[in-house]
Order: C-alpha cells, then sequence, then structure tokens
C-alpha cells in the first residue's frame, strides 16, 4: 500500500515539475524492484535522487542503475549507556514487533536447545503483537514446558526496553527478511554481543566475528552453538561488545548529520 502511494505521489510531482527524492525502507525492497520492474522504475527512476539507509539497498538499486546515495538511519548514541560484556550469563533479548517475518517462534526454539545444556538460561521478547504470532509462541513455550522461562512484555517505551536490556546479556535476531534494523544498532549501542540471521542487509552491518556474529536463516542449533561459543569464551564476547559499540557510534547524528546536509544544500 505505501509503494502504490509513494508512486501515485511521484506520478504527481513529476506532472507538476516538481523535484524529489525517494528515502527507501524496507528488507523488501529489492523482492519489489524484481517483482515490478516496470512501476519501481516509474518512482524510483524519476526520483533525483534514492536515499538509502543501509548499503544493502543502495548496491541493490545501483545494480538495476538508479542513482542512489548512503545515508544511514542514526541514533542518539547519547542516550544508550554502554556496558561492556565480558562474563556473561544464558540470559537472552529478542526486541521486535511479533510477525512471522522475524520469524519469533525461533527464540522459543533457540532457548529449548539452549536448555539442554544451561538450564538457568531465559529470553525476554519485547515488542507488540502484529499478526497473531505473539499468541503462538505462548503456546509453543508452554509444549516446550519454557513458560516460566520467558517473559513477554508486550510493547514497551524506548526508555523501558533500555532500562531492562541491563538485566540481559544476549541479543538475538531471528528476522528471515530485513534491512538494517535500528533494535540491532540500539543492542550494539549497550554493549550486548549481537547474535543475527545472515539475511537482507545483516551481512552489512555485522560483520562476522567482529562486531557480532552471522548464522543461517530459520536454524536454531546454529543460534545455541553461538550462544554456547561465547559462554565459553569470555575474550571473544570482550571484543564483540566493543567492536559493536563502535560500530553503533557510527550511526550517531553528529555523523549522520552533514551527510544530510550535504543533501539539502544547508
Amino acid at each position: 500500500m505505501e509503494f502504490y502511494y509513494a508512486l501515485a505521489t511521484a506520478i504527481l510531482l513529476r506532472f507538476m515539475g516538481v523535484v524529489y527524492y525517494c528515502v527507501l525502507h524496507g528488507g523488501n525492497l529489492p523482492a519489489l524492484l524484481k517483482k515490478n520492474p516496470r512501476l519501481c522504475r516509474l518512482l524510483f527512476g524519476g526520483a533525483y535522487l534514492n536515499i538509502a539507509p543501509s548499503r544493502y539497498l543502495k548496491v541493490n538499486f545501483e545494480q538495476v542503475g538508479y542513482n542512489t546515495l548512503l545515508i544511514p538511519n542514526f541514533i542518539p548514541i547519547e542516550n544508550y549507556s554502554f556496558n561492556q560484556r565480558k562474563s556473561i550469563t544464558p540470559k537472552l533479548l529478542w526486541v521486535r514487533a511479533f510477525d512471522i517475518t522475524y520469524n519469533p517462534s525461533l527464540a522459543i526454539q533457540i532457548l529449548y536447545g539452549l536448555q539442554k545444556k544451561y538450564t538457568q538460561a531465559s529470553l525476554c521478547m519485547v515488542g507488540p503483537d502484529k499478526d497473531g504470532s505473539m499468541e503462538k509462541c505462548k503456546i509453543l513455550a508452554k509444549e516446550l514446558g519454557l513458560s516460566n522461562k520467558i517473559k513477554f512484555t508486550g510493547k514497551l517505551s524506548k526508555q523501558e526496553w533500555l532500562e531492562l536490556s541491563r538485566e540481559y546479556d544476549i541479543f538475538i535476531n531471528t528476522t528471515n527478511v530485513d534491512n538494517t534494523p535500528i533494535s540491532v544498532i540500539e543492542a550494539m549501542a549497550l554493549g550486548l554481543p549481537v547474535i543475527s540471521t545472515n539475511v537482507g542487509g545483516l551481512p552489512y552491518l555485522i560483520e562476522d566475528g567482529r562486531d557480532g556474529l552471522l548464522v543461517p536463516p530459520d536454524n536454531a542449533k546454529a543460534f545455541t552453538n553461538q550462544i554456547f561459543r561465547l559462554l565459553e569464551n569470555p575474550d571473544l564476547v570482550y571484543s564483540l561488545s566493543l567492536a559493536g559499540r563502535q560500530k553503533a557510534e557510527s550511526f550517531s547524528w553528529e555523523r549522520v548529520k552533514p551527510l544530510w546536509l550535504d543533501v539539502l544544500g544547508a
């Protein structure tokens, strides 16, 4: 729906002789470029400039000939208190909307595998329910005997989940499709070692083994193996935590602001 609204607006602007920019969002945009090339040409081909928040989108748009500039999303880095991790516990944090796209049930399966070795392991899942996935996760948790090991908070304010993050040591991102999720950047800023599926824009954001860990999508065993690795390797935790914070600082407003000023001619 958003795409067609943007397309109609672009056609109107071109009819009026008004220059427009497209600010790109959504990990499914590369698929859209292939599915509807003619309509995409009308929208993105007519733009003076397409502005991508990730190298993932920039690369995909440039491959089909669209003029594209990278300007990352930003976070107010000063609001994220850095907690340097080293010795950690198996306390997992997941922050995302409950939607099948983000595969929240995989987080339950990861905890189930982790429990076989670390019975004290726990999971907190933060986010609103979008398509009934939360209830499905609760049912799965009950079936696997994990109801008392998982905390479902529902939607929280930014400050609430940032405060909550202090109680957890590992951030997991289970998505099947993604661009450059702000929640992952925020986790890095907080010093949480991040394990994410290797999909969409994630390999453009996370350098595997340096500032995070990447695993195949929909693979609980790969996640648990990497969690075991972290729990048994404090030096790796330390290096990921520090490098993750450094990566997050590249998304500060101070770094991103000059890019917007240059585009806007301010």
